[in-house]
């Protein structure tokens, strides 16, 4: 009889050994990711983020899990959804807009904390420098604002005899404030007849349009400010079908049918996000972390929508192009 519990004792043991070897192993690391943006506007810079974590040796699914989080537009859920993974104890939270990053930074001062930004990091205070981030928090910054004023004398280089238009986003107080700046600048300097015209929805940017045609305006800008990025589609079929030629903050619209783009790397800025993320899952802390630059611009033209839009773009700015599209 006792040889008998003593073999069932044995199977016993064996039978829990599998369950408290893995009770012991170390559960997968937990990312967070939060954006104000929609997945598909944000799938190529998914893509890049994954790709630097593959850099640092982490695969989602392999040796991570990553918790998304979208606003879909809409930066009045971006508190709730930021509050929210932090309640679910994840290792590390990248942030993918500006909104975004201010958002973790009031949910939390523990959770480390990667942006990817198009303003000064410093002004807008979710770091204390560039150098020395301090607290919880780093990232990376790309020029947006600053580049407005080059895309307007792009435009104008294409257009010179036009009237420009040149559209942001109110709605992004500081940002639209500084454009209007250098946009009215750069004009003064060009001699070139520019309007200002705002869109914070894809309803306004309709409208945006219907002005451009009414006043028979000669061609667009569009800032790189993040909004205008979610509607990448829109502008892009509404340039097509009001055959006004335009020029965008970054090359996926050029990819999407736009004609031309002049901005930020913005998938090398995501990949960059996606290795410091898997740099602090390895222990770095972000304060030790300083706020990277990203500092490659772009040019991209498509010369198939030129020719549609019958536009001969100059020689001088297609040998200056980092791509052509024929």
């Amino acid at each position: 009889m006792r040889r008998r519990n003593f073999i069932k004792g044995i199977v016993g043991l064996a039978a829990a050994w599998p369950l408290a070897v893995r009770a012991q192993q170390p559960a997968m690391p937990v990312i967070g990711y939060l954006s104000g943006a929609t997945f598909e506007t944000m799938r190529d810079y998914v893509a890049a983020f994954h790709r630097g974590l593959a850099e640092a040796g982490f695969a989602e699914g392999r040796n991570v899990a990553i918790e998304y989080r979208w606003a879909e537009e809409y930066d009045d859920r971006l508190p709730a959804l930021a509050t929210d993974l932090v309640s679910r104890q994840v290792a590390v939270i990248a942030a993918s807009t500006t909104p975004s990053a201010l958002a973790l930074k009031a949910a939390t001062q523990k959770v480390p904390i990667v942006f990817v930004v198009g303003t000064d990091p410093v002004k807008v205070g979710l770091v204390t420098s560039l150098a020395q981030p301090g607290g919880n928090i780093t990232g990376v910054t790309v020029l947006n604002v600053e580049l407005i004023a080059k895309s307007l004398e792009l435009m104008h280089d294409v257009m010179p005899t036009t009237t420009i238009a040149v559209l942001i986003n109110p709605t992004n107080v500081r940002q639209a404030a500084t454009e209007r700046g250098i946009v009215q600048d750069t004009a003064r300097a060009l001699g070139a007849r520019v309007v200002i015209l705002n869109a914070s929805s894809p309803s306004e940017i309709d409208s945006a349009f219907a002005a451009i045609v009414k006043e028979r305006m000669g061609a667009l800008v569009v800032s790189g400010e993040n909004f205008f990025l979610s509607q990448r589609d829109r502008l892009v079929e509404l340039a097509a079908r009001h055959a006004v030629p335009t020029i965008y903050g970054y090359r996926e619209f050029v990819t999407a049918g736009g004609l031309m783009s002049y901005g930020s790397d913005m998938s090398d800025a995501y990949r960059r996000v996606g290795f410091n993320t898997g740099r602090i899952l390895k222990g770095d802390k972000p304060a030790d972390l300083p706020v990277q630059q990203a500092t490659k611009i772009e040019m991209v033209i498509n010369l198939k929508i030129a020719r549609g839009l019958g536009l001969t773009i100059p020689l001088p700015l297609l040998g200056r192009a980092d791509e052509v599209i024929e």
